[in-house]
This record gives structure tokens, sequence and C-alpha cells, in this order.
């Protein structure tokens, strides 16, 4: 093998695997490294003297240089393009383009290594520019890569920034979106930014960008200068930044202004049905936005296409159905989106965190962390927008399985979160959900610029019940973990006074006088479970089989707690804890076709029948292992009753009957031998989740 070439005759050096070559056969040698072939595209030899390019093949050959197909090895091609003379590269190199120009042969494959291996030429820039926009909507991190191939060709890096800057998105980077972005509008004023190359793109891109970070406000701002400009530069999802930064009026100015006609694109469909879903969220009555919406993540499933977006409509679409109670309607909506790839492999992750949380509210907690997982597969660290998804999606989870430690560090987490994002319509979802778990954690002073921050939102687009419901519900919670009752009038008022016009406030509104009087020790069995299976008829049966069971432990009757208890198993039932989530194929490839194998989507967890494995000693019966799982988490009698909605004293007979089967002499000897007994348990170790605890004797919910 060649591994070093002398003087300008270029002789190769002496080795052991190739002999002396000559400069004309060593010429040939590096032509053919560079992309000439002999017969077929010939190289214009300056050392040849008349000898055919054929003989010099030969030659090569002879020597070892060339392989059965007639080119170098890459190892070679390697060495021989490092040693050369630069010169003598790039003149073949341009005239190897020269020659496909002239022949009228398709540059791509070649423009791609010639660009790699540094040549600069506006030719095959153009060609790896064209390639690279082609791919934006399909393959993002393809078209990345052939973009900046292109600025290192000789393309202008300010023409082709918005498109760089548009995949470096779509495939989750955001600092490399915002650092090419910065170097676009940097060093312009603001009257030269007005003419910038390409800046339609820029700021829709721009906008999606604050929208990921977690700054709808700065995104709304992008929009509102995207106005001013002469002619102004409108999108439908630029009123959709305004609508959720809580400017609906300036929404409806933008949409004005831009006057869209309807378009035969797929894309755009989608973008308008988004955008009219998210203006019908804020009626009085919001009925018509959740079918809205999902036609609008069906159209742009349909599309199959990649594009910057303030919010994705399988997204938005299940926001709003997780906060109206549709729950399973969000879950499908998400696993249809994550199988046909919406919103690329960027958008991935935050599909599968509201995946998770649809599961969650499910009560499947098992199928919410692997969705947690799956968002993890993708690689990508989590913008700011989906850092405080997450990590409110954790504190729900600990809050519903009641491990205290869990909910301590998750909740760490969640209140840091909060402090890189601006509040917008958007962060309601996770606001609800730390609003009770910082009153249980009695840290709710932590949320409250952020809650006044919600409130003054809600209030400028005119408390629309979607949004402004679920936020009124938490407050009475956390009012009532709080024992606060002068916090309660002006949410419970909130909910009474929209239960004319949104069913779900009538709902909360009679679950909140239940909890009250519950609380108070003093209540009616019948309409605390006419509240509990409202709640659940809602799509909140979690909260619906708290309350039967809170209410079970404080009834003075026998016959009340065993209707009660049997009120929270109907709306609750039993599930096995170690349960994973199933998964199904998907087609990802058009979202991003060089992320390798697809990735599953997953489905709900399916409780696994009979008793469940367990690494040694005796077999217990599926109760007898959940109630042994609980036991091992430190869970009193009366608080495991809770959980599973048993009473407490056949809570005690479990218990006792687990003993006997191990032969515990103790309690401390139990808790060992379950140890070493049970496997770990999914609702209480898995992924470092623990999820919130039934409330124990005393508790609110």
């Amino acid at each position: 093998m060649v591994s070093n070439f002398l003087d300008a005759g270029a002789r190769p050096a002496h080795t052991t695997h190739a002999p002396e070559l000559d400069a004309a056969t060593y010429e040939v040698v590096l032509a053919l490294c560079i992309g000439f072939s002999i017969p077929g595209l010939l190289p214009p030899l300056l050392h040849s003297e008349g000898v055919p390019p054929e003989q010099l093949m030969a030659r090569a050959r002879a020597a070892g240089l060339v392989q059965a197909d007639g080119r170098p090895s890459e190892e070679l091609r390697a060495t021989l393009l490092k040693d050369a003379e630069v010169y003598q590269v790039r003149r073949l190199q341009r005239a190897l383009v020269d020659l496909y120009c002239v022949e009228l042969l398709p540059l791509g494959r070649l423009a791609r290594r010639l660009a790699s291996d540094g040549f600069a030429d506006g030719r095959i820039a153009g060609v790896l520019e064209d390639e690279g926009t082609a791919l934006l909507g399909t393959d993002p991190q393809g078209a990345l890569e052939l973009l900046e191939l292109a600025v290192a060709a000789g393309a202008e890096a300010s023409r082709t920034a918005p498109r760089r800057a548009e995949a470096a998105l779509s495939v989750g980077d955001l600092d490399a979106a915002s650092r090419i972005l910065e170097g676009y509008f940097a060093h312009h004023s603001p009257e030269e930014r007005k003419t910038l190359p390409d800046l339609p793109r820029a700021l829709r891109v721009s906008c999606a960008l604050w929208a990921g970070r977690g700054m709808m406000s700065r995104a709304a701002d992008v929009q509102r200068w995207a106005a001013t400009l002469r002619p102004p530069e409108i999108q439908p999802l630029g009123a959709l930044a305004l609508l959720a930064a809580g400017d609906a009026a300036g929404a409806r100015r933008l949409l004005e202004l831009g006057g869209h006609a309807p378009s035969p694109s797929l894309q755009e469909a989608a973008d308008t049905l988004l955008m009219e879903g998210a203006q019908l969220s804020l009626a009085a009555d919001p009925s018509g936005a959740l079918p809205k919406l999902i036609r609008a993540s069906d159209t742009l499933d349909a599309a199959g296409r990649v594009s910057p977006s303030p919010e994705l409509p399988a997204g938005f679409a299940a926001i709003v159905g997780l906060l109206a109670g549709n729950p399973q309607t969000a879950l499908s909506l998400i696993q249809a989106a994550l199988a046909s790839g919406q919103g690329g492999h960027g958008m991935r992750p935050r599909l599968c965190l509201l995946g998770g949380w649809a599961a969650m509210l499910l009560d499947q907690p098992a199928a919410a962390r692997g969705f947690i997982t799956e968002a993890g597969r993708t690689g990508l660290r989590p913008g700011p927008r989906d850092e405080l998804l997450l990590q409110s999606l954790e504190v729900g989870l600990a809050r519903r399985a009641g491990e205290a430690s869990a909910l301590v560090r998750t909740w760490q987490k969640a209140r840091e979160a909060l402090l890189h994002v601006s509040v917008d319509l958007l962060t309601v979802l996770p606001l609800s959900e730390l609003l009770i778990a910082g009153a249980r954690l009695r840290d709710a002073e932590t949320l409250r610029p952020h809650l006044d921050e919600a409130w003054q939102l809600l209030a400028n687009l005119g408390n629309p019940p979607l949004w402004s419901v679920p936020l009124h519900w938490s407050a009475v919670q956390a009012a009532l973990l709080l024992e606060r009752p002068d916090d309660l009038p002006p949410h419970a008022a909130a909910l009474a006074g929209q239960a004319a016009t949104y069913p779900l406030a009538a709902t909360f509104a009679t679950a909140g006088k239940a909890w009250v009087s519950v609380l108070a020790e003093h209540f009616d069995t019948d309409a605390v479970e006419t509240a509990s299976r409202g709640l659940a008829a809602a799509g909140f049966s979690w909260e619906g089989a708290r309350l039967a069971g809170h209410a079970s432990a404080k009834a003075g009757d026998r016959r009340d707690m065993t209707k009660l208890l049997s009120c929270a198993r109907d709306l609750r039932p039993a599930r096995d804890r170690t349960a994973r989530p199933e998964v199904r194929p998907q087609r990802e490839a058009a979202a991003h076709p060089t992320a390798g194998s697809p990735r599953p989507v997953l489905a709900p967890a399916r409780a696994v029948p009979g008793n469940a494995p367990h690494r040694g000693g005796p077999a217990l019966s599926g109760r007898e292992r959940e109630i042994a799982q609980l036991v091992l988490l430190g869970r009193t009698y009366r608080e495991i009753s809770e959980e599973i909605f048993i009473s407490p004293r056949t809570v005690e007979h479990h218990v006792a009957r687990i003993r006997r089967r191990f032969g515990a002499s103790s309690r401390s000897d139990l808790l060992a031998r379950l140890r070493v007994s049970l496997e770990p348990s999914a609702g209480s170790t898995g992924g470092g989740y623990a999820t919130e605890a039934p409330n124990g004797p005393g508790r609110n919910p």
C-alpha cells in the first residue's frame, strides 16, 4: 500500500506493499481516487507522455493499487488525497465536474463526495442545496447534512440558514437551530432584516423554536413583528402562538390580515384545522374543538411531512382531550401520530410524554412509564417545555403511587423545570398536576407567581372553561389539602358559574361538595357515590375512586363502608403492578429514515392473569402479591385498604396469611423475606419513579 508520496514528480515512497510508481501511473491512480473511470470518464493526464490510459490502468492493477471493480480501496483513496498536492487534486476534481456537466450526468453522489473532500464549486453547491431542500419535509437529518455540505462547497450561508435551522429543529437540536438563526439575524439592522433571503421560513422556524424552548410569549412577538412587514408574512400557525400566549384578539387580527384562501395542500389544511380547533377550544361550549383538532392530526398524518410548528395537531388535540376528560381519545391520537411519524424525530419525545400522561390518567402507570422510556430512546435532550412536561408527569405518577420520597424528588425537579419556561395556555396541563402536588408537600407558595400568570392569561382569554375549569378543580383540591377553607369560594364559584354551559364544571362542582362533606365526616353515602361515579364518567376514574375510597374509611356504618368500597373497586379495577406496556410496530421511515429500525408504539398495559412470578419462597396470589408490595413500601393497613379498596381488617387477614406462608417470626423477618422473594415492582421501582399514594387516615384527596 502507498502511504506517502514524495516531490512534485509524485514518486511513491518504497513500501513492502507496492513497488515504485512512475508519475503517469500515480496520476492515473489519483484520478481514479477522485472519481474518474477507465474506460469511461477519462482524466486529463499531464504525465502520460502518450501512453494510453488503459495501459496505465494495467500498470496500476499489476501494482495491486486497483481493486476488481477498477477503483482503489477506500484506505488507499484516503491516503492519496491526504498526501497529494492540493493543486493537483483540485485540478482533477474540477475537470471531473466539467466532464459530468458536458455529458449531462447527475452530480448528486459525486457532489456529496467532492464536498466531503473539501472541494468548493458553485455547481456542486447548487446540487447539494437543491437535494437538501427536497428532503426537508421527509428526512430532516439528511437535509441538514446536505445543506451543511452545500455551505462547505460554497453556497451562501445566509441564504441556506433558514433551511438549515428548520432541519436542525426538526431533528430535535434546538441549540443548533438557535445558533444558525442567530447568525442569520445577528449582523443586520432591523431594516435589513426585513429583506433577508427566505425570511418567511426563518420566521416560522423562529416561532416554533421559541415555543419549544417554553417561551411562547417570544414566539408571539416573532409573529407580531412579521405582521409589520410589507407585505406581511402571516401563517395560520403564527396566530396559534399568539393565542397560546393569551392574545386571542391579536390572533384574530393576524388571521384577518393574512386572508388565507383554501389550499389543496394537506400541510396547509392541517395548519388551518389546527388553528380553527384552537379557537374553538376557547368557546363557552368547546365541544367542537376536539373533533376539529382530530381532523387536523389525521390530515397531517396523511401528509407525512415534517414542518416547524409551535405545537403539533396531535399534541394540541391530546392536551385538549386530557383537560376535557377524554384520556382514551388522547391516547389513541398519540399512538396514531407516533405510528405515522407526525412531527418527525424531534417531536417524538413530546408525543411520547403526552401519551404517558394519557396512560397515567387511565390508571396505567406501567404504560405511562413505557412511554417515558420510549421518549428517552430518541437520544434527544428535552427542551425546557418538554422537560417541564416530563417532570410534571413524574410528579403525577409519584403522587398516584403514594411514595413520599419519590414525590419529593420529582417535585424538586419539576419546580426547577418550571423556572425555565413562561406560562402559556399549554402549561395549564402540568400546572394542574403541580398545584395538587405542591399542596400535598406544603410547598404550594412556590407556584404562586406561575399561577398568577396563568390566571391572568386565562382572564385575558375570557376564562375559557376547557382551560380554566381543570385548574380551578386542582385549586379546590389544593385548598382541601392545605385545610384553607377561605381559598375555596372563588374556585367553587367559578365551577358553579360555568356548570350550566360546561358539564365537566358541574361534575367537578358536585365532587368538590362531596369532598368537603367527607372531610367534615358528615356526608351522604349516595351523594358521595354519585359524585365519584360522575368523576369516572367524565374521564377521571382515579379521582372518583379516591373519593369513594376515602369516604369508605370515614363511614360510620358498615353497610355504607362496603357500598363505597364496592364503588371504588368498580371505578378502579385491580391491576397487575408488574404489567408492562405492549408494543406494536409503527411505520416511521418517512419521518426519519436514517434513524434505523422502527421503534415501537406503546399500547396500554394489560393485566397478567394468574399468579405473579416470584424469585423464591411460596407462590402468592395476585391479591397477596399486591398487598405484599404495599407492605414493602411501608403502608399501614388503613393506607393499603384505601389503595386497593378492601377493608383494613381484610388487609390484616391477608398479611397474616402471607406471614404464615413465609414462616416469618416477626414483621422485620417478613419484610426481609419479601424483599428476597418479590421481583421489583413496576409501580415503585421501575424507571426511578414511585407513584402517589392513597390518602391515609385524616389525609385529603
